[in-house]
């Protein structure tokens, strides 16, 4: 509808008492639409657990809700005022302007369901969102003012050559646009079919983990093929893209498709799961992320290594909690020789008794290593069931008992032979120095 129209019809409404009823029909939607808004957002906070002066996730849904049930009852209103053969230029006007918010709420909410779930918004996706809140508004213009129509023959009669056939700049349009709206559903209906299944307790969470990556990479083929579908493209000539991308996939991403199977692996025999303690070359430390490429590895001292998937498979891992969590920690002294070990062993194994941390059963043990030239070597041992928090702070424990004994003359340290003979050697050769 030209402006010139539209605004003429405005004017000759508000020459007619059916203008304050349309008015008073938009701000009533208006309040109906937030109130309604409101009532759904405290009842997700009340199924949330959270109090009631708790703010809802900027990413929420029903932040998009309130405009779509302004649009709802603006359509209604405006249906009923056409049965009753009023004048309904100020509900039409009103329409799309409710329409477009509703669509950029809608289209945020989407974006951070997928893409800013465990961490904050980006600049980049800031950016995005600001272009296409600009994108919209200046639809709405062109919708309100009447150049729409002429905006869409221009694209229609303008092709641009593809191999042997032209397409319009319209149909090019639409298929970006189709793909980009099933790609956007697909990960959000990924993302929300992922958090369901990582709320399953019943499920091994490896079994979890492969089970959303797999129904996430489904639903994002599905996405594209249907996409592909409703701009008419046949589906038949992607079988020669789909062979050359195998062997491509084969001959120059050997590794990256080594990983992924690895990954698919892992997840699928559950020899890893997330919170195991592990030890892989040189890196040791907690699973924290198992993704279908890499795993995240994090170590006592809080530095994370991205191993590739293809390390766990292929070579050799030390699982400290794969079958069991109960885990072995040792502490070495050495005593002299002059010690009565008869005494002393029983006074080691009870040591680690009452420490925190350390289990009752097995019971701590101590073993005589060998005999070394300063005295004789122990082993204290003892059990722990949480490995994940590692073994250097019940150690400590563990010694500062060892060394209340020693301070206490229980334990008698060697002093070292090494040491005696270079003492008397130097005490030789200053003897023989003297006249």
């Amino acid at each position: 509808m030209p402006l010139s129209n539209l605004l003429a019809d405005l004017l000759d409404d508000l020459r007619t008492p059916a203008t304050l009823w349309q008015m008073a029909a938009i701000v009533g939607c208006t309040v109906l639409g937030w109130a309604m808004a409101r009532a759904a957002r405290a009842a997700w906070r009340r199924g949330r657990g959270l109090g009631g002066d708790q703010s809802v996730d900027a990413g929420s849904f029903v932040r998009a809700l309130g405009p779509l049930l302004i649009v709802l009852l603006v359509a209604l209103a405006k249906t009923m005022f056409a049965s009753l053969h009023l004048h309904v230029q100020l509900l039409r006007l009103a329409l799309p302007l409710f329409a477009s918010l509703a669509l950029i709420r809608l289209v945020f909410y989407l974006l951070h369901r997928v893409f800013a779930r465990r961490a904050p918004l980006g600049v980049a996706l800031l950016t995005v969102e600001r272009i296409f809140a600009l994108l919209v508004w200046l639809g709405v213009a062109l919708y309100i003012t009447g150049l729409w129509p002429e905006l869409l023959q221009y694209l229609e009669q303008t092709t641009l050559p593809l191999g042997r056939h032209k397409v319009s700049l319209a149909t090019i349009l639409q298929a970006a646009v189709s793909v980009v709206v099933l790609l956007m559903l697909a990960l959000w209906a990924g993302a929300a079919l992922e958090e369901r299944l990582m709320g399953v307790q019943g499920l091994h969470s490896s079994l979890r983990v492969v089970m959303a990556r797999m129904s996430r990479a489904l639903l994002v083929v599905i996405a594209v093929l249907a996409s592909l579908s409703l701009v008419g493209i046949d589906l038949t000539v992607l079988s020669v893209f789909g062979g050359a991308f195998g062997v491509g996939l084969g001959l120059g991403m050997q590794k990256i498709a080594s990983n992924y199977v690895s990954g698919f692996v892992i997840l699928l025999e559950r020899s890893l799961s997330i919170g195991d303690m592990i030890s892989v070359d040189k890196y040791a430390g907690k699973v924290t992320r198992i993704n279908t490429r890499y795993t995240v590895l994090e170590g006592f001292d809080g530095i994370e290594t991205v191993l590739p998937n293809e390390m766990l498979v292929s070579g050799a891992v030390q699982s400290q909690s794969l079958s069991t969590r109960q885990l072995r920690v040792a502490t070495q002294i050495t005593v002299a020789y002059d010690t009565d070990l008869d005494v002393l062993l029983p006074l080691l194994e009870q040591l680690p008794r009452g420490v925190p941390r350390v289990l009752e059963r097995p019971a701590p043990g101590v073993s005589l290593n060998k005999f070394s030239p300063d005295g004789y070597e122990l082993e204290l041992g003892f059990w722990i069931g949480d490995p994940e928090n590692g073994r250097g702070g019940v150690v400590s424990d563990v010694n500062k008992k060892i060394y209340a004994l020693i301070r206490s003359d229980e334990i008698k340290l060697p002093m070292s032979l090494r040491e005696q003979r270079l003492l008397d050697a130097r005490i030789a050769a200053a003897l023989a120095a003297t006249p």
